[in-house]
């Protein structure tokens, strides 16, 4: 599960997670994905925790922590993805989360 989101650039992961939950934004180098010109907002799931979680709860997609290891799991993808917490937790459910969130997207026309 997530094979082809796990060899994906960061950028890549980014755009099609955003295609995903409809949110319309281009990259910048440097700096991320930005959500439109007219805004000085950047989102980045990768790196900050509120922009994981609102991507995870958009596209429902369930977590679970157990023991040094997560669950990152939605119906759409009839699949999980396990993940381990080292060596930072949250940095690893964020990519998790992006990860499935690709998937998604990229099942999407």
């Amino acid at each position: 599960m997530c094979q082809k989101a796990k060899t994906m650039t960061d950028r890549e992961l980014l755009e099609l997670a955003a295609k995903a939950i409809g949110m319309a934004g281009y990259w910048v180098d440097g700096f991320g994905f930005r959500v439109s010109c007219d805004s000085p907002y950047f989102w980045t799931p990768l790196t900050d925790d509120g922009d994981a979680l609102r991507l995870a709860v958009k596209l429902g997609i369930g977590v679970i922590h157990h023991q040094g290891w997560g669950q990152v799991c939605h119906p759409s993808i009839e699949s999980r993805m396990d993940f381990q917490y080292e060596p930072d937790p949250c940095a690893a459910t964020r990519r998790a989360i992006v990860r499935v969130a690709a998937e998604i997207g990229m099942g999407q026309k």
